[in-house]
């Protein structure tokens, strides 16, 4: 990765008050999406991963007691040294609450995930993003690699999602109806708008127009839901300009 210096840590204090940290694995093993390129922010060298991650991880407050962790991928990606640090740090800062992300395909690692952090006294919160509930225009159109087709099997692995809005093809009403699903299954839903990247889908301005007159109103003050205008709402991440 080069040109490529994000901000890793911040603090949230509004919604859902936490800290959160952008780490660096291995990179998404899916990397199938046609609608993100956040897999560049990765590396097959776990010392020089597991540097940069330590270096964010001793930032770590505890001021909230709780702890976002976010990577290019799922928790997976980590490399092993990275995952025992976080649960030092947790202990340490009595952090007892930590959410993580995960792909669908790695489901299956999910239940063991959650017993290895139980064992610490940590709960795990795992979030996906399955960006549409309506499955053939996420499969056929965004090709997130989910196999599920109702909400009820996601949510039977995880506890929140993430959902991408302001693309082609969506409406007011196909875009509230993903919004009440996810809230109806899920403990949380995180509303991303689509950013232009190097991807083949793009923004659609006309579809962020809806979302902004139509649905930020409604949903930006529902503590369950959280909504990133701007991938760096969170005061994490930044802009992938030129990768290997």
């Amino acid at each position: 990765m080069k040109d490529f210096n994000p901000n890793r840590y911040a603090v949230i204090d509004e919604k859902n008050p936490r800290e959160i940290v952008m780490l660096r694995g291995r990179g998404c093993a899916w990397r199938r999406c046609r609608f993100c390129d956040y897999h560049l922010d990765s590396a097959k060298d776990e010392a020089e991963n597991f540097a940069l991650n330590r270096k964010q991880l001793e930032k770590v407050t505890g001021i909230h007691g709780r702890l976002e962790v976010i990577n290019s991928g799922s928790f997976v990606d980590l490399d092993k040294q990275t995952v025992a640090l976080i649960q030092q740090v947790c202990s340490k800062q009595k952090i007892g609450q930590v959410h993580f992300e995960c792909h669908w395909r790695h489901r299956a690692e999910i239940a063991d995930f959650r017993k290895q952090f139980a064992a610490h006294g940590i709960e795990l919160k795992i979030k996906t993003g399955v960006e549409t509930f309506d499955s053939l225009f996420r499969e056929s159109y965004l090709d997130k690699g989910i196999t599920a087709d109702s909400p009820e099997e996601i949510a039977e692995y995880f506890d929140e999602v993430c959902l991408l809005q302001g693309i082609p093809g969506q409406t007011a009403e196909s875009m509230d109806s993903d919004i009440q699903t996810g809230l109806k299954y899920f403990e949380r839903v995180c509303v991303n708008i689509m950013q232009e990247n190097g991807k083949p889908v793009k923004p659609d301005p006309e579809v962020i127009r809806i979302f902004s007159q139509k649905l930020y109103p409604k949903y930006i003050e529902n503590c369950r839901v959280d909504i990133l205008m701007e991938n760096t709402a969170f005061g994490v991440g930044g802009v992938v300009t030129h990768a290997e």
